[in-house]
């Protein structure tokens, strides 16, 4: 019977799905174990709540960064497309009831719906104007959403400046919106958690129920194909760049109603990262044409339960390390791939004197991250387990070579 359910968990997930999974699973019990505080076993409810939230709230916008992956593309530009979502909303809230808001009195149902259908707006007319930027004047994906990943948070800033001393009469580098049925929207668990689940389901069918979908998937495949086969490419980018706008534009409305300000020179920062780790953690291959919402889903989960069992083990400080955390990840997920690729070929890692350099790269690397978060002893241990492991991959090689 155990083996007949672990087969069918791997029918409905994948294999990568189920391994993925199961390294979730892995974590848990690791930060279970390691945190000195037992913070999942004295509170598992607080704990989980907070982990779901914060997995759909950032697999919201990793949604729309999974459809620009398999079709092909990339956006760097989701984190400064947060910010100027959410400052394009709360722009919009404070120019529409600005008595209400700085007053902190309620400012209605019918300006909140308005500030949301404006930024939604905003998001599809960003996407749109990557997928003319890319199939029109010709940029690769990677300088079409660069240029916006720079240009929008400065424009988000101008736009706070300038809105504030229209509005306001003093010019403001954030606008605070204080709104509690607004700020409801973030602060609730169950508004987030629906919205992603909806996107997610919405996704799900887009890509592997409809032919739009299985168009996607081919366009990142093989464009060249896609386009003799009669298939409107251009069409499938603009559909897939707005989507990754319009998604992070939920995720901006979101931030600014948990944060409570709209602070365009930080919120957000870095989030495309974290978008491109789950979708790549979750099976995305970052050549296009492969992929899976439920990957997606599982990718945002590992990260977040990765990044919040670091924080339960170190305690103080943990922030600093998320970004060498997801780093890692990515990097990680994106090896793995590469290797089952190259399974048949028998690559080698370590073969020559750039492997060498290599081997003591990495082990000084596994050292210093020893030390950071668990002290000098560890790091030595840490370090050496790394330098002996690689070392034998590299005889193993060297030998298989012969």
């Amino acid at each position: 019977m155990p083996q007949q359910g672990t087969k069918r968990t791997a029918a409905i997930l994948g294999r990568g799905e189920a391994g993925l999974a199961i390294a979730i699973m892995v974590v848990v019990g690791l930060t279970i174990a390691l945190d000195p505080l037992r913070s999942y076993v004295v509170d598992p409810s607080t704990n989980a709540v907070e982990i779901v939230r914060q997995t759909a709230m950032l697999g919201i916008f990793a949604l729309g960064t999974t459809v620009v992956i398999i079709s092909g593309g990339i956006d760097l530009s989701v984190g400064s497309m947060i910010a100027f979502s959410g400052t394009i909303c709360a722009s919009l809230l404070l120019w529409l009831a600005p008595d209400e808001l700085q007053n902190d009195e309620p400012v209605g149902i019918a300006v909140i719906a308005a500030a949301i259908a404006g930024t939604l707006l905003a998001g599809f007319l960003v996407g749109s104007l990557h997928a003319w930027l890319i199939t029109v004047i010709g940029l690769p994906p990677f300088i079409a959403t660069l240029a916006t990943l720079v240009g929008l948070r400065s424009l988000s800033r101008a736009l706070v400046e300038g809105v504030t001393t229209a509005v306001i009469g003093g010019t403001k580098a954030q606008i605070e919106i204080r709104d509690e049925q607004f700020r409801y929207l973030a602060t609730s668990v169950w508004i987030p958690v629906v919205v992603f689940l909806a996107l997610a389901v919405f996704t799900w069918l887009l890509m592997s129920r409809t032919v739009v979908g299985r168009h996607l998937y081919a366009l990142g495949g093989n464009e060249a194909a896609t386009r003799l086969s009669g298939i409107r490419a251009d069409g499938l980018k603009w559909l897939a760049y707005a989507l990754g706008s319009m998604f992070a534009s939920i995720a901006g409305i979101l931030y600014v109603g948990e944060l409570s300000v709209a602070a365009p020179q930080t919120l957000g920062r870095g989030y495309e990262l974290n978008a491109i780790a789950a979708a790549v953690v979750g099976g995305c291959s970052l050549q296009g044409g492969a992929g899976t919402v439920p990957g997606t889903i599982l990718g945002c989960l590992f990260l977040r339960v990765v990044i919040d069992g670091i924080a339960k083990i170190i305690k103080t400080g943990a922030d600093v390390y998320e970004g060498l955390i997801v780093g890692v990840v990515v990097v990680l997920a994106v090896a793995v791939g590469q290797v089952r690729q190259s399974r048949g070929r028998r690559a080698k890692f370590f073969s020559g004197a750039l492997g060498t350099v290599t081997i003591a790269n990495l082990a000084l690397l596994a050292a210093a991250l020893g030390a950071l978060l668990a002290g000098r002893n560890t790091a030595t241990v840490v370090g050496v387990a790394v330098l002996l492991t690689c070392s034998a991959i590299a005889l193993v090689e060297r030998k298989r070579g012969n």
